[in-house]
């Protein structure tokens, strides 16, 4: 049965493979059409675009000329805009910048911009000639331009009256209206304490809106290389307004030698004047003419602060050599507190000078002020020095015949007392010359020597008195006037306690000197011892209980009424000027010599009183001593005491 299937199975096989070369042969066929249709197609298409090229070709060059064209267009249009532009801005040149001088300076710029155009495109037929014309343009508005920035620099550059200057002051240091200086109205004898803080209002110089402006013409002028001709017009003209604005406040050139020539009271004015005008030279002036010259160069390739010392530099040596012509003149000890004046403004300023004068090229100025500063310092400590010689060595043969305070004591006082107002500067000196020592204590070490330095002058002074009670009278007079001014002062605080203590001491050491030397006799003349007694013609009358004889008495009461009649005729033109004092001076010699007169009267009055003249002897009585007594040491000439003794 397996066998009898093979051949079906064998011819099935077969039709399938007839069937299938059948396909394969149509499939071929097909193919074999298709490349050939395929093959018509790429060839056409070959002859297609053989056609074609030439018309590609000339449809690129109309598109190229197209560009072209319109590339010429557009130059052509730039080169006529640039032409109108030349036109126009040549027009406003030819105006000239005094009428509108923004549009001027916009003008210019245009041409500048029209330069560069024709510079970076030189292939232009007409370059050459329209740069030629363009740069003559420039040429004309650059000289134009310079005229114009010394036209603006001459009307806003006139001086500032001194009345503007005053008002930008703090109130502290305005004149009052009847004054034409600063500084005199009234103020205290140091006004500079606070001043720190002190508002200043920089004046107006030149007007704002004209600022903007000279900068423009400042950038102009150095572009087109006249940076000689900006910085003359700018230094001429704001140095001659700075210098008459200084002249006009009162402001004046002086030499060492016109200084030395002043007499004291001249120069004292003019000392006190000078710190007035550095303030309002610092502050106000050159502060303004720093901020002027930062704004009208501002963003300009040029050395500003080159040309801002130049332009102050007459105005600043003017200032300075004053103060350096007073700190070389011959030392006084009167210049100490106008020199300390001098010093402290000069420290004051310091700050503001150093902004002011701010860079490399200032740098000579900054030196100057600070090397005045360093002067007066210098000037200040010597003539400190050479003060307290000249209180020590103090010659004058000027006597106060009354024995009240001597004038040096007074002067010296006053001149410690004045010191302690400037306490705060005279650290700063002694500061300058780094001593090593805290400044309080070198002030205390100084005011004792000065003090020290008085008091021996006083000690020589107070031996040319004949008289010794006149002596310590003197000596404690004076001592006394030191003492309580010491202790009404600051001086207080400086000197300490325990010097205040050792002088009322000498005072207390004086007084009872005084008391003793004067009174001595009249004392003496009170006292019956080593009296003699009775002698062989003497009678129990004449003797009293403590066996003294009536002609000892006698003798006694004379001597007392002579001695006390001379020192009331002396000592009553004899001055302790301190009311406490001289109340408590009269009190001690009333409480050693009234008791010791009672008694004497008491023990002694009998042998006298009852004889023919008593007030021969017993001329006043212990209340009429009392009040004879009120008037010693009033400076006044009394006449000879009534005599009001009543037994």
């Amino acid at each position: 049965m397996a066998v009898s299937a093979l051949p079906r199975t064998m011819e099935a096989l077969t039709r399938r493979a007839t069937m299938l070369r059948d396909s394969l042969h149509k499939s071929q066929g097909n193919t074999d059409g298709m490349v050939a249709i395929l093959g018509s197609f790429d060839h056409r298409l070959s002859a297609l675009e053989a056609a074609m090229r030439p018309t590609q070709v000339r449809t690129h060059a109309i598109r190229m000329a197209h560009e072209n064209i319109d590339k010429t267009l557009k130059a052509g249009e730039a080169i006529l805009s640039q032409f109108d532009l030349t036109r126009r801005a040549e027009a406003t040149i030819l105006r000239g910048p005094h009428e509108d001088l923004e549009s001027y300076l916009e003008a210019v710029d245009i041409l500048k911009g029209i330069s560069r155009f024709f510079s970076s495109n030189k292939n232009f037929r007409s370059s050459e000639g329209i740069l030629n014309h363009v740069n003559g343009l420039l040429a004309k508005s650059s000289l134009k331009i310079e005229e114009e920035f010394k036209q603006l620099m001459s009307t806003y550059s006139k001086p500032i009256e001194p009345d503007r200057l005053f008002d930008c002051l703090p109130k502290s240091l305005r004149p009052s209206k009847d004054d034409t200086e600063p500084g005199n109205d009234n103020q205290s004898d140091h006004p500079s304490k606070g001043l720190e803080t002190a508002v200043y209002r920089t004046p107006t110089l030149v007007p704002p809106r004209i600022l903007p402006l000279m900068n423009d013409i400042a950038q102009q002028l150095v572009q087109a290389g006249n940076q000689q001709s900006c910085y003359k017009i700018y230094r001429e003209s704001r140095g001659s307004a700075l210098e008459l604005s200084l002249r006009k406040l009162g402001v004046e050139k002086l030499s060492k030698d016109d200084v030395q020539k002043m007499q004291w009271e001249a120069l004292e004015a003019k000392i006190g004047n000078w710190i007035h005008f550095m303030r309002i030279a610092v502050k106000l002036l050159l502060a303004g003419e720093r901020k002027i010259c930062d704004q009208i160069f501002e963003g300009v390739n040029f050395n500003k602060d080159q040309c801002f010392a130049e332009m102050a530099t007459n105005s600043v040596v003017t200032l300075l050599s004053f103060g350096d012509a007073v700190a070389k003149s011959k030392r006084s000890p009167e210049k100490l507190f106008v020199l300390l004046d001098m010093y402290e403004v000069m420290r004051e300023l310091q700050s503001e000078i150093e902004v002011v004068f701010e860079g490399k090229a200032c740098s000579e100025m900054r030196e100057a002020a600070l090397g005045l500063t360093k002067r007066l310092a210098q000037t200040a400590q010597e003539t400190f020095a050479d003060f307290e010689e000249a209180v020590e060595k103090d010659a004058s043969k000027t006597i106060v015949q009354d024995g009240t305070v001597h004038p040096l004591t007074s002067y010296v006082i006053n001149y410690v007392k004045f010191l302690f107002d400037y306490q705060s500067t005279l650290k700063l000196l002694f500061q300058e010359f780094e001593t090593g020592s805290e400044t309080e204590s070198q002030l205390a070490v100084v005011t004792m020597r000065i003090m020290q330095a008085l008091q021996n002058n006083l000690d020589g002074k107070s031996k040319q008195y004949k008289d010794p009670a006149l002596t310590h009278l003197f000596l404690m007079n004076n001592v006394h006037y030191m003492v309580r001014s010491v202790r009404r002062s600051e001086a207080k605080d400086i000197l300490g306690d325990d010097w205040i203590q050792r002088h009322r001491r000498i005072v207390q050491q004086n007084a009872n000197q005084y008391k003793r030397v004067a009174w001595a006799k009249v004392l003496q003349a009170l006292s019956v011892q080593g009296a003699p007694g009775s002698t062989g013609s003497s009678t129990p009358a004449d003797l009293n209980s403590s066996g003294v004889s009536r002609a000892v008495v006698k003798e006694r009461f004379k001597a007392f009424n002579t001695q006390f009649e001379e020192l009331h005729a002396k000592q009553s033109l004899w001055i302790v000027p301190d009311q406490e004092l001289r109340e408590s001076l009269r009190l001690a010699i009333a409480e050693v010599l009234l008791p010791a007169y009672r008694s004497f009267i008491k023990r002694f009055g009998n042998l006298v009183g009852s004889g023919k003249n008593p007030l021969k002897y017993i001329r006043y009585s212990p209340e009429l001593v009392d009040k004879l007594l009120g008037e010693f040491f009033e400076g006044q000439q009394y006449g000879e005491p009534k005599h009001q003794h009543r037994l």
